[in-house]
C-alpha cells in the first residue's frame, strides 16, 4: 500500500461508522512524514474532527461558518431553520450537552447570515443576506456599531455573498455570488478593488476569498471546480481544477484555508470523487493529505486547528493561516 496519504486513502475500506480515515496505515507505521490534521468543520454537521478522524464534538444545528476563538470557544455562524428563521451568531463555550453554553447571540433580521468573524476589538462581523444585504459589526452587547450596505444583485438572497473578511487596513473583502465578483469595501462602502471571475468554466461563482500575506486574493469559484490565486493586478498567479488530479476531487469548492506551510486545504461541499471531503495541496499541485467520508454531508466551511499535534493560532482579521492569522 503507497504511503502517500491522498493514494493510500483510496485502497482504504470504509469503517463501521462510516468513517475512511486516510491516515491509518501511515500511523501504525509511525512514518513521521504522514501529514494528520484535527479541523473545525461547518455545514449540517457541526463539529471537531480529531486527527485519527473520529468527531469530538459536535453542534445539533446547521452552521454556514465556524471560528475556534483564542479562548477555547466557537463563534457560530448558524443557518437560517424554523428555529431561527433568520439565522443568528452565536458564541458558545463547547461541551458535549447539546454542544456547549451559549454566550453570546445575534439573531438575523433578514433572510439569513452567511458568515461571521470575530475581531481583534471584540466587535463581531455578521454580514446578512436579504432585501438589503448589509455588513455588521455588532459590540459584545449585540448593538450594531459599524453598518455597510452591499452593493449586489438582491433578486436571490441566498446568492448575495458568502466569507466576508475584514481586512487589517479596515477594510471588508466581500465574494459575491451571482455577481462573479470578490469585491473590497471600505467602511464607507467605497469599492477600492474588485475581481471578476473567470467567464469559464460558468458559474465561476467566489465562495471564499482570502487576503494573503503577499497581498494575493485566494478564491474558490464554486460550480466552477476551480481555484484561483490572483495579484493586486488581477492577474492569475496560480490555479487548480480537476484537470491537475488523477480524479475529480473538486466538487464545489467552498471553504478553504492557505496554511502557514504554504499549502492549501479545500472543501468540497458536494464531495469529490471517492468520498473527498477535504484536502491538502501543495504549490506544486501535489496532494499531501486527505479526509474521506462514504457517507453524510460535505463540509460548507473548515479551520484547521492542529497540523501534526501542533495547534495554529486562532483566526486573526487578515483571513490568513500565518502565526496570529488563520483562513
Amino acid at each position: 500500500m503507497s504511503r502517500c496519504p491522498f493514494l493510500g486513502a483510496l485502497s482504504l475500506t470504509t469503517a463501521a461508522v462510516g468513517m475512511v480515515n486516510p491516515h491509518a496505515f501511515a500511523q501504525q507505521t509511525a512514518d513521521p512524514t504522514v501529514i494528520t490534521h484535527r479541523f473545525l468543520a461547518a455545514g449540517s454537521a457541526t463539529r471537531i474532527i480529531e486527527a485519527d478522524g473520529h468527531a469530538s464534538w459536535s453542534y445539533p444545528e446547521s452552521t454556514r461558518d465556524a471560528q475556534m476563538l483564542s479562548n477555547g470557544h466557537l463563534l457560530l455562524t448558524l443557518s437560517a431553520s424554523e428555529k431561527r428563521p433568520h439565522g443568528a451568531v452565536i458564541e458558545i463555550a463547547p461541551s458535549n450537552t447539546n454542544g456547549g453554553v451559549t454566550v453570546f447571540t445575534f439573531t438575523g433580521t433578514q433572510s439569513e447570515i452567511n458568515t461571521a468573524q470575530r475581531l481583534d476589538n471584540g466587535n463581531t462581523l455578521v454580514v446578512e443576506a436579504g432585501a438589503s444585504p448589509r455588513i455588521l459589526e455588532v459590540n459584545a452587547k449585540g448593538d450594531i456599531v459599524i453598518e455597510v450596505a452591499l452593493k449586489c444583485q438582491s433578486d436571490n438572497h441566498h446568492m448575495e455573498s458568502r466569507m466576508t473578511r475584514k481586512l487589517p487596513n479596515g477594510n471588508y473583502l466581500v465574494p459575491q455570488l451571482l455577481d462573479r465578483v470578490v469585491r473590497e469595501y471600505t467602511a464607507k462602502g467605497e469599492i477600492v478593488w474588485e475581481y471578476k471571475t473567470p467567464d469559464e468554466p460558468k458559474d465561476a461563482w467566489p465562495f471564499t476569498a482570502i487576503r494573503l500575506d503577499n497581498g494575493n486574493t485566494l478564491i474558490t469559484c464554486t460550480h466552477a471546480n476551480l481555484v484561483v490565486e490572483v495579484n493586486a493586478k488581477k492577474e492569475i498567479v496560480w490555479q487548480l481544477s480537476n484537470a491537475d488530479f488523477p480524479i475529480a476531487l473538486l466538487n464545489d469548492p467552498c471553504g478553504a484555508q492557505r496554511l502557514p506551510n504554504g499549502n492549501t486545504v479545500i472543501c468540497s461541499y458536494a464531495i469529490g470523487e471517492a468520498g473527498t471531503k477535504l484536502f491538502e495541496v501543495t504549490r506544486e499541485k501535489k496532494v499531501v493529505w486527505t479526509f474521506l467520508e462514504k457517507i453524510g454531508p460535505g463540509i460548507h466551511e473548515v479551520e484547521i486547528l492542529d497540523s501534526n499535534g501542533q495547534p495554529l493560532t486562532p483566526k486573526s482579521a487578515d483571513g490568513t493561516a500565518a502565526p496570529r492569522a488563520m483562513r
